[in-house]
């Protein structure tokens, strides 16, 4: 909180105080915080020259206007800071000068006094007027030199200083019946101000005793919001004169240029002097009042008496709380660390004492505080972490409750917005997945779906797919499959060749649009599904296009006489790598048969002597839809003494280890194939 003061009659412009000096920050940072003077008050007097970081009057103060006769003139400023947020108090005490002269409320009064008067004998003087305080307002009178009358000054209750004038000598009507004099009012100001006014006393017969106020000086204390109509006092007023001279009337004692606003608040019976309210009293309009009632007999000439009232008001707890949101940041993001100032909040109670007295109160299951800033300013904070995918948003209600009896209390409510940041990585629904495709499908077909969620929301959970390499594969990954970066689905680049790859291993990445980007990984597992596009291959008898195979076999063959084998392999798998042998139709009938499984060629029946030689056609066949097939030309020849060793003639080539592995694999495809 700062502190400055400033008189009043300093002309706009003025350097008030160095708030950058005060504050404890540079002056070329002001406008980059957006420093910025919130008035407490309907009007605005200062202004903030960002420039230099100096506070500046911006219009002339008139401390009267301001504060009226309060005896201190304060007024209460808020400066707002941003980046971080900041509230600073700045209370500037606005100066008295003496630029009131004292001024009477009439410029002539006119006074009478019998001429039987003793000498003491007091006549009351309208008191002076001088809107300055201190040491400026007034200081005392003066009278002209008189040979009757002198002056007396009595100080009030409320240190006002009344002027009397005194009778010192006795009058004589017939020699001087009117007096003149003149009563000046001088202040404590310097230079000196003051104000006159003539003062004319006429001296008459016959009523030589005023009436008297027994206390002249009274006090009364009242509660406020008392009904309209409550009895304050009744005046206790003698006159020892008799009949008409004895016989008093009240009347309120005002000023013509400032009448008594009591006067709104308060009657009186002129009979009785009874004082009663007649509206509403509120203590926070005024604490106090000072009321002046004239008593005046029915003499003639009348004389009168003065009593002098003060009412003091007792505050109660009329007033409830006001809670004022002066700054809220929201949205805020939810990695704001504990005691990040989410508002500024402050309270009021136009109440006094403990009636005034207001706490601040939220509910304690939110992560938030208040903390006391200065007196009637508070600060919420957070008190714990924040996380947007639990609660995107807070209503915070916030509590004033007085110390009065019985209590009073306000709440107002707001609403916080959590603002995201990316604190979570995609995660996909599973970080495996198993696909099947056709082998050679067409370039573009859909394989799979994959699919992830991200439970930040905006940039944060906007997700892309891409696919990585694994390096599994002789070539990148990416010539075999691509994805759909929006949708997650993935497509093939190329036909796929299941005798060359019957399974990839497809390592998919999903990735937010945050900063910094988060992601996580999944592997969907393409099992290539077998296609009949492969003919059986004949290994045995090894002959080129457009030629024979010639076999000799022993002329007295028996049947059953094994010829030769056929020995053929099919790429495929399954059912497509499944063989059958059969001889093609001819013309004549052969002796000759072939087993279907085996390939195995014997002798069906008994060969007949000097018997030709015979010509078959072998036809290998898979078991695929369409089927597929490969034929061999066999010539066989009957010659005598023929004696064949088959296992040197079928030279058949012997499985390597890396067939025996092949044969695996192509029967654990089909068992899974089968499965699924």
């Amino acid at each position: 909180q700062l502190h400055y003061s400033v008189p009043e009659d300093r002309e706009p412009g003025f350097s008030v105080g160095d708030l950058a000096k005060d504050l404890g920050v540079e002056v070329r940072s002001l406008a980059a915080r957006n420093l910025r003077l919130v008035s407490e008050g309907g009007q605005r007097h200062f202004q903030v020259d960002l420039a230099a970081g100096v506070l500046l009057l911006d219009s002339r103060l008139d401390r009267e206007a301001l504060c009226g006769q309060s005896p201190t003139c304060s007024l209460h400023l808020q400066l707002v800071m941003e980046n971080p947020l900041q509230l600073h108090r700045v209370e500037v005490d606005v100066l008295d000068v003496n630029d009131n002269a004292p001024q009477f409320p009439k410029p002539e009064v006119v006074l009478e006094i019998t001429e039987v008067a003793n000498p003491g004998t007091r006549l009351p003087l309208e008191v002076a007027e001088d809107p300055d305080m201190g040491s400026n307002s007034i200081s005392t009178y003066e009278l002209s030199p008189s040979k009757h009358f002198a002056l007396s000054i009595n100080v009030r209750g409320d240190g006002v200083k009344m002027p009397e004038i005194v009778l010192e000598k006795a009058l004589d009507r017939e020699k001087v019946p009117v007096h003149h004099l003149t009563l000046t009012a001088l202040d404590g100001g310097n230079p000196v101000k003051s104000g006159t006014a003539r003062v004319t006393i006429h001296v008459l017969d016959a009523n030589d005793n005023p009436p008297v106020c027994d206390p002249p000086i009274s006090k009364v204390l009242l509660e406020e919001n008392v009904p309209v109509g409550t009895l304050v006092t009744k005046l206790n007023v003698t006159d020892l004169d008799e009949g008409p001279n004895g016989d008093v009337e009240y009347s309120f004692k005002t000023s013509n240029n400032a009448p008594g606003k009591f006067t709104k608040l308060f009657s009186l019976d002129a009979r009785t002097g009874e004082i009663r309210t007649k509206a509403p009293l509120d203590y926070e309009e005024s604490s106090a009042y000072e009321i002046a009632v004239r008593a005046r007999d029915k003499g003639s000439p009348a004389m009168e008496g003065h009593c002098h009232l003060r009412v003091e008001l007792i505050d109660i707890n009329d007033n409830s709380p006001e809670i004022v949101l002066t700054s809220v940041s929201s949205p805020v993001q939810e990695d704001a660390a504990p005691g990040t100032v989410i508002a500024l909040i402050g309270v009021k109670d136009s109440d006094s004492g403990d009636n005034g007295q207001v706490r601040l109160q939220i509910a304690k299951e939110l992560p938030f505080k208040l903390v006391s800033s200065f007196k009637e300013h508070f600060s919420l904070v957070t008190s714990g972490p924040l996380d947007r995918e639990k609660a995107s948003g807070y209503n915070i209600t916030v509590r004033a409750v007085d110390s009065g009896s019985p209590q009073r209390a306000t709440q107002k409510t707001f609403y916080l917005r959590i603002a995201d940041v990316n604190d979570n990585a995609p995660n996909f629904s599973s970080p495996f997945d198993t696909a099947h495709v056709q082998e050679n499908s067409l370039p573009g077909t859909s394989v799979f779906s994959v699919s992830a969620s991200d439970p930040d929301e905006g940039s944060n959970a906007k997700l892309s797919y891409s696919i990585l390499d694994n390096g599994m594969q002789d070539a990148p990954i990416s010539t075999y499959f691509r994805i759909d970066q929006d949708n997650g689905t993935i497509y093939t680049v190329r036909a796929l060749d299941y005798e060359q790859d019957k399974v990839f291993q497809v390592p998919v990445e999903v990735k937010d649009a945050g900063s910094p980007a988060l992601s996580s990984t999944a592997v969907v597992h393409v099992f290539v599904l077998d296609e009949n596009d492969n003919a059986p291959n004949i290994v045995y008898p090894s002959v080129s296009k457009g030629s024979a195979f010639h076999q000799a076999i022993p002329a007295l063959a028996e049947p059953g006489y094994l010829v030769t084998k056929i020995v053929a392999v099919d790429a495929d798998s399954g059912h497509n790598a499944w063989l059958s042998y059969q001889l093609q139709e001819s013309a004549e009938a052969l002796p000759f048969q072939v087993e279907r499984r085996s390939g195995e060629i014997r002798v069906a029946q008994a060969l007949r002597e000097s018997e030709d030689s015979h010509r078959l056609v072998v036809e290998v066949r898979d078991n695929g839809t369409p089927s597929l097939s490969a034929s061999v030309v066999i010539v066989i020849s009957p010659e005598e003494n023929s004696v064949q060793d088959f296992s040197k003639s079928l030279d058949l080539p012997q499985p390597s280890s890396e067939d025996t592995n092949l044969t695996l694999y192509l029967i654990i495809s089909l068992v899974s194939i089968s499965l699924v």
